[in-house]
């Protein structure tokens, strides 16, 4: 049993299982009494009600600590099946053992009540960390372009007179690119917030999965230093999806593998439907990525340790929050001979009637 699901089972299961630990303890105990002896006995019903003080709330424990003095008064300290202690010793043994009991079910609860606090004060020290982190890297992340922008404006404005056309069109890029760079955190942003909220909700139709892929890298054609390499499959059918949440967990995954991987690299994307799923893997030529970080990439905000600054961490999250509202799953691998590969399954379904144009 896990130490922290008992303690939230209902009042009555927790006094029920705490009295039916004692009473299974005190029967296996009365069978063998003749062997153990009744100062051993006692020693077994303590440290059953020391292991119910660390499973359940201090109500139940009380309850049980009181029931195994009893049990153990009645059948086990001459004389037997009475209450009636006639040794002096016995007395105070069995005063001993109550007092025990109640002590050590109040100092487990107490030590329960630290550990706790102790839980909460490391939560709340995590919590402030990873929020120094998000902004910290939201400050960079959205400052750059927003001076990049502003910069460039005041240029114009200033120098407008000066600037030649091919200097001028320079400025306007950068404008442009940071624009597009400053408007994929904000949705990155409220993509997650939404995502936590509980608002989406995906919206299928039928689309060729070519055109959505193709869509998704000419956005890039123009920024990225990296190759981006995708071959349409023609063997593909119409599939109903949801166009919008396909096309920013795509866009997220080339983004991601353009900021972790080296200019003039390539990323290769590709695209197969079978068993009524499907699979879309993004693959780069980068370095690659510590297997333990596979289930951590997806992680809100977390970024591999000893990787280029830049990114807010948010990119694979809303990849995992996006695939698994659509009942898909995403996984990370490292390719061969170096680089990551990103596997996304969704469950899709196929056009019949595009099943037969392709037959």
């Amino acid at each position: 049993m896990s130490l922290l699901k008992t303690r939230a089972y209902s009042p009555i299961s927790q006094f029920a299982i705490s009295c039916t630990m004692v009473l299974v303890v005190a029967a296996v105990s009365f069978a063998f009494s003749d062997l153990l002896g009744y100062r051993v006995v006692a020693l077994l019903l303590l440290m059953t009600v020391s292991i119910i003080a660390m499973l359940f709330e201090i109500a139940p424990v009380l309850v049980a600590a009181l029931l195994s003095s009893l049990v153990w008064n009645f059948f086990f300290i001459p004389p037997i099946y009475t209450f009636h202690i006639n040794s002096t010793e016995d007395g105070l043994l069995f005063l001993l053992y109550f007092v025990v009991a109640l002590v050590n079910t109040v100092l487990s609860f107490k030590i329960r009540k630290e550990e706790k606090k102790a839980r909460e004060k490391e939560q709340k020290l995590q919590q402030i960390e990873v929020y120094n982190t998000l902004l910290n890297s939201l400050s960079h992340e959205l400052r750059t372009p927003i001076s990049t922008i502003i910069g460039a404006v005041d240029t114009l404005r200033e120098s407008h007179d000066k600037l030649n056309a091919a200097q001028q069109t320079e400025l306007l890029t950068q404008i442009d690119v940071a624009g597009m760079r400053l408007n994929r955190q904000v949705e990155n942003l409220l993509n997650m917030s939404r995502l936590e909220s509980g608002v989406f909700t995906p919206k299928l139709d039928w689309c060729d999965p070519n055109e959505l892929i193709a869509a998704v890298v000419n956005d890039f054609s123009a920024t990225a230093s990296q190759k981006i390499v995708f071959i349409p499959n023609e063997e593909i059918p119409l599939l109903k999806v949801d166009a919008g949440l396909f096309e920013q967990i795509l866009h997220n995954l080339i983004h991601n593998a353009v900021l972790y991987t080296p200019e003039k690299s390539e990323i290769h994307i590709q695209s197969v439907y079978q068993n009524n799923r499907w699979n879309l893997i993004v693959t780069d030529t980068g370095k690659g990525i510590d297997p333990i970080y596979f289930e951590s990439v997806f992680t809100k905000f977390f970024r591999v340790p000893q990787t280029k600054t830049g990114g807010s961490g948010l990119g694979l999250s809303i990849v995992k929050g996006f695939v698994e509202m659509q009942g898909g799953s995403v996984k990370a691998t490292n390719n061969y001979p170096s680089g990551l590969s990103i596997l996304v399954e969704l469950p899709a379904e196929a056009s019949y009637v595009n099943n037969l144009k392709h037959e």
